[in-house]
């Protein structure tokens, strides 16, 4: 199994609601990705499609649709067999190290032996990403010369 890419994330499609919809953790975590270049969303059209689910249900149709044009304009897009776990294996066909999901059954020790079993990826809330991922420790291993920080506006 490959080592997974450091600056690959997945957020599921429960952070993804929440970034738009609540704020919090799952806004501060997908931030960090937002505001640099260098770091990539990764998400299937299916993890896009359970996302959109969720903003309809909570809010409406035409919403699900704006935030979709922007996940679509901001995502690596990945391609995975119909019936696997969208944000897992889009994690598993991008090569991400990071999944950030809200699902309890995905976390905890023995949750992520048997996941890391057919994928190379560490499953975390969106609280304890946002904490533990520092760009800047990172910036040595994927650019060059000093960090100078984020490089994009997260609201833009």
């Amino acid at each position: 199994m490959a080592e997974p890419d450091p600056t690959r994330v997945v957020a599921d499609a429960d952070v993804l609601a929440a970034d738009l919809l609540v704020g919090g953790d799952a806004r501060d975590a997908l931030d960090i990705v937002r505001s640099h270049s260098w770091v990539d969303l990764v998400a299937s059209d299916a993890l896009l499609e359970d996302c959109g689910a969720i903003v309809t249900g909570l809010a409406d149709a035409d919403l699900a649709t704006a935030h979709r044009t922007e996940l679509d304009e901001l995502r690596v897009c990945v391609e995975h067999p119909d019936g696997d776990h969208p944000a897992l294996a889009s994690a598993a066909a991008g090569n991400a190290a990071h999944v950030l999901s809200f699902d309890d059954r995905l976390q905890g020790a023995s949750a992520g032996a048997h996941i890391r079993e057919h994928v190379a990826t560490s499953v975390k809330h969106s609280a304890a990403f946002a904490r533990l991922f520092d760009p800047e420790r990172l910036w040595p291993v994927v650019g060059d010369g000093e960090y100078s920080g984020p490089d994009r506006d997260p609201r833009s």
